[in-house]
């Protein structure tokens, strides 16, 4: 397999489906070996569930069957990819192609794990779309790339995107959750960053591509995330739980973070070489140069090499840690003896001094000396060669040092040209003499040649291009034997991605902040889930002095805010001025709980949180002349996917509906969205300008209208960015800024005339529906504090006490 490197997506994406727009997903990961199934229906037309997946995997190829239509006549996912993926490579496979009982005889032979463990007997027929997809993709990359996988090498996963929390494409932009939508803030000269930027200090690109995943679909099971948790607890907690280990155990996280560093960036990498055969078949036909595959091979092996070397530093480090995440790794990685039979294989033919090396030539000449002397003699002769041509080309650069009076001529390499001179400006008097050619100036530096020059490294790499074609023909015995054990090879990437991510990004963004201004999480309902044995649906979704992950690192003097939700208060109202920070404090309560599902403390001085798998959002919405639609229709279009993909467990935040269209027309909207709304079990948090809307409260008591407090000050707004219980109190701030900017008085004065009119009538209703209402809003009141006791950790005494008092203030009418 060719490489690609770095952190640009390896994944090919096969895609089909049916009449009754169920749609199936097989992303193939060539880089690291793996294959995740995913099958659902479609709940509209503009196919925002494939496009959510799309948008996660970022596939560098994408596999459709010929229709172009979906069977109702409207877009199919083939004309899905033409209008949104056009930079993407399309390749359509014949319906032939899409053979599920085909995909699940090959997922059989090819997945590490048996057939049971994945659930494939059980789901055979419910997995069949994503299966035909998997054959289809599997075809192609065999005949493209001209390789097999090799049996029980692949980690399959079934109905992954599923079993995490759900983030529409939409949702990402508008949180900044992988790119800022400003590169710069208004007002300062600071760099605005992403929330992958702000964490994105992963080692590895397996840690970094494992980060943006986990941040794209958080985790939804509440076991796997505690266990991620305890890797980072302070001393007070059990030490059974990661983050809390290795923030209260110094020596622990600092030694994981030098070991970390011995391990190459390309680890993942590793497994192309061992989990792909070469078919038989000529380099011609495939018109692939064979020394670079050989190269390539060659690479992999003294990766692999380099890495159990570093095994043993990082089982010393884990040996005395206590938290379930890293106690398995030590027990599954460190005390696996199949890791020193491979390494003492490896030993058997690779010189033991050969290390991976980033420096071109260093690496080159590590590749050509992997092999140790005498072993194959054809590469001993190829070796020498490779040396004398090296020296050549070293000894030329002294001659022109001497001859030309160049005492400061450097002999850079690089892998696309092989050796050139680089010459500093200054040394030069003058012209060049003519001997030197491809003269191009870089910087303060003349790059050239010679003609002997081109010669030699012609020579140089023949002699190399030679090297790597016998190496891989010595290691023929040694590839095949890694092959049987391939599937723990994929477990050892799996694990030091893992930590990777823990530790370089998790722990490290944890432990270059103020002492204990980021917290661990709490999740509700977790002894209840582990009686009925699934995850819950209830508990409250409570933050203390939560802040805003991303710009409190700009703002030094940025305001922390609370927010509570529950089961009888399960929408939340936030009105106040343009400017008060509506948007930042919905896009922070989102930023926070992504950041506990991914298993991160966050900053918060207390939180608790109910699991969430859908989080959908609505901001601030454009034009948008791609599908020829207004803003409002936009703002409809993005509000039409929330209400019709909604579950139990959602969390909604939207930021000023129906402000696009008429006042009346906009009003009726947002109120009529609220009241769906309120209908569900889902949590809503809504921001606005329209104060209407706070008459909501005074007919359902499961609404809180908050505002964020403003001070007005010589006709002057002060923002103070404070979250306040109860609606916006600020009189007319509208007619404040019309007059700052200018507006004739006498305008002004009949603004205010009219507006006073208006709300005598507004506050004379709601009056009416607070006397009606109030009994209701009383009884919610109680539930809602029966609620919290219901998930408090105290004990029976305090409860006890707790329930008396609610008694007494329930009495005494003071809820």
């Amino acid at each position: 397999m060719e490489d690609d490197g770095g952190e640009r997506s390896s994944f090919v994406i096969g895609l089909i489906e049916n009449r009754a727009k169920e749609v199936g997903v097989a992303a193939f990961d060539l880089r690291s070996a793996s294959l995740h199934l995913s099958q659902y229906i479609e709940t509209t037309s503009s196919y925002q569930n494939t496009r959510t997946l799309l948008h996660f995997y970022d596939p560098m190829v994408i596999i459709v069957s010929p229709n172009k239509l979906a069977p109702d006549g409207r877009v199919g996912v083939s004309e899905l990819v033409d209008r949104f993926y056009a930079t993407v490579k399309k390749v359509v496979m014949p319906r032939g192609c899409y053979d599920d009982t085909k995909g699940a005889v090959l997922i059989k032979n090819l997945a590490a794990k048996e057939p049971s463990a994945l659930g494939l007997d059980t789901y055979y027929k419910q997995y069949y779309l994503c299966l035909a997809a998997a054959a289809a993709s599997i075809k192609w990359i065999e005949a493209e790339k001209g390789v097999i996988v090799t049996n029980h090498s692949l980690l399959v996963t079934f109905n992954g995107s599923f079993d995490h929390m759900n983030i529409d494409a939409t949702s990402v932009q508008n949180l900044e959750i992988i790119e800022p939508l400003h590169s710069t803030l208004w007002g300062t000269s600071n760099k605005k960053r992403s929330l992958f930027h702000m964490l994105k200090t992963t080692k590895t690109f397996g840690g970094t591509r494992l980060l943006r995943a986990n941040l794209l679909q958080p985790l939804k099971d509440i076991e796997t995330i505690n266990g991620r948790l305890d890797c980072l607890v302070s001393v007070e907690y059990c030490v059974e739980n990661v983050m809390d280990e290795l923030m209260s155990n110094e020596q622990l996280f600092f030694g994981l973070s030098q070991v970390l560093r011995k391990f190459p960036k390309e680890t993942d990498r590793v497994l192309c070489h061992f989990c792909f055969k070469p078919k038989k078949v000529t380099n011609e036909v495939l018109g692939v140069d064979s020394s670079k595959k050989s190269q390539m091979l060659v690479s992999s092996i003294i990766l692999l090499k380099t890495t159990l070397d570093a095994l043993p530093l990082l089982s010393k480090v884990l040996k005395d840690a206590k938290s379930i995440v890293l106690a398995n790794i030590y027990k599954s990685i460190c005390e696996n003896e199949k890791y020193a039979l491979i390494r003492k294989r490896i030993g058997e033919v690779i010189d033991e001094d050969v290390l991976h090396a980033r420096v071109p030539f260093v690496a080159r000449t590590q590749q050509c000396f992997a092999v140790k002397a005498g072993v194959d003699g054809l590469l001993d002769i190829a070796r020498r060669s490779f040396c004398d041509t090296s020296e050549a080309i070293h000894n030329l650069a002294n001659k022109y040092r001497e001859d030309f009076k160049l005492p400061n001529l450097k002999l850079p390499y690089n892998n696309r040209h092989g050796f050139y001179f680089s010459i500093p400006h200054k040394d030069i008097q003058g012209k060049l003499p003519s001997q030197f050619i491809q003269v191009m100036k870089h910087g303060n530096n003349i790059r050239c040649s010679t003609l002997e020059l081109a010669s030699l490294n012609v020579r140089n790499k023949s002699a190399a291009a030679e090297c790597y074609l016998r190496t891989e023909v010595c290691l023929e015995a040694l590839v095949d034997s890694i092959r049987e054990d391939v599937s723990v090879l994929t477990l050892l990437a799996e694990a030091l991605c893992l930590l990777d991510m823990l530790v370089n990004s998790f722990a490290h963004a944890i432990s270059s902040k103020p002492a204990d201004s980021y917290t661990r999480p709490e999740f509700t309902g977790k002894f209840f889930a582990m009686l009925l044995h699934r995850i819950p649906y209830n508990g409250p979704l409570a933050i203390d002095a939560g802040r805003h992950p991303i710009l409190e690192n700009i703002h030094s003097d940025f305001v922390p805010n609370n927010i509570f939700l529950s089961e009888a208060s399960n929408m939340v109202i936030v009105m106040g001025p343009n400017m008060s920070g509506k948007s930042t404090y919905l896009q922070q309560i989102c930023l926070i709980v992504i950041l506990a599902q991914i298993g991160c403390y966050v900053p918060a001085h207390f939180s608790t949180l109910r699991v969430v798998d859908r989080m959908f959002t609505r901001m601030g919405s454009l034009d948008n002349l791609e599908s020829n639609s207004s803003t409002f229709m936009t703002e409809m279009k993005e509000t039409a996917f929330i209400m019709q993909n909604v579950s139990q467990r959602s969390l909604i935040v939207m930021d000023e509906l129906g402000r696009a269209t008429s006042s009346s027309d906009g009003f009726a909207i947002a109120w009529s969205c609220c009241e769906y709304l309120l209908s569900l079990k889902a949590y809503t948090i809504f921001a606005t300008h329209m104060e209407n809307l706070a008459e909501l409260a005074t007919i359902y008591p499961n609404v809180k209208i908050l505002h964020l407090h403003v001070d007005i000050r010589n006709n002057r707004l002060d923002f103070k960015f404070q979250l306040k219980d109860g609606p916006r109190n600020i009189p007319h701030y509208g007619l404040l800024l019309a007059e700052v900017a200018g507006l004739p008085n006498s305008v002004i004065e009949t603004a205010r005339s009219i507006t006073s009119r208006i709300t005598k009538n507004d506050v004379k209703r709601m009056e009416i529906n607070c006397l009606q209402y109030h009994p209701i809003q009383m009884a919610y009141h109680v539930v809602q504090r029966l609620i919290c006791m219901r998930y408090s950790s105290q004990g029976e005494d305090s409860v006890r006490q707790a329930l008396h008092s609610l008694k007494e203030s329930y009495i005494n009418g003071k809820l």
